[in-house]
């Protein structure tokens, strides 16, 4: 088995057929769930609206990952501008299913970096490793989902000189 990353980044709009292609999200994603690492929704600032959908997902190949990625509902229906799929290697040997020290006036963040500074330790990772290309196994960032007061606390929690940070959720049927 392999761990991937998926970041599908919503289309500028896509709000309402987002919420309309929901149910048939969470029917795909029931079929991955004992797959599931971590998973959740990055949002706008206020947390109201979605931007994007995160997945951490250990498969059995490439081949499982593409269909995870592209065979997926909101994909297909045309909710997300892009997607970002990378080999995850996992530096904590949990799932966000395991965070057990949440802070509850601290907010939760995905935070992407280029750079992978030394291996971090604290209580408010929830989730973090190093993001790989697909085809020649190339470093090409790290992934942090993280929980901390504000974002700007996030990025520094990650110890990288830059970030790139979106509010985010725990996923899953509510």
């Amino acid at each position: 088995m392999v761990e991937y990353f998926v970041y599908g980044r919503d289309r500028a709009g896509s709000g309402d057929l987002k919420g309309e292609l929901t149910p048939e999200h969470w029917a795909f994603m029931d079929e991955y769930a004992g797959a599931l690492i971590a998973r959740g929704p990055t949002v706008t600032e206020d947390r109201e609206e979605s931007t994007g959908s995160v997945h951490i997902v250990d498969l059995p190949d490439l081949d499982a990952a593409r269909s995870f990625a592209y065979d997926e509902t909101y994909y297909q229906g045309g909710v997300f501008e892009d997607v970002l799929l990378c080999r995850f290697i996992k530096h904590l040997g949990t799932t966000m299913w395991d965070f057990a020290d949440a802070e509850e006036s601290y907010g939760r963040y995905l935070v992407l970096t280029k750079d992978a500074p030394r291996p971090l330790s604290s209580k408010h990772l929830i989730m973090y490793g190093d993001l790989r290309s697909l085809d020649d196994d190339t470093h090409v960032g790290r992934a942090a989902l993280v929980e901390a007061p504000d974002a700007a606390a996030a990025a520094v929690l990650t110890e990288a000189a830059e970030t790139d940070v979106h509010p985010w959720e725990f996923g899953g049927r509510r």
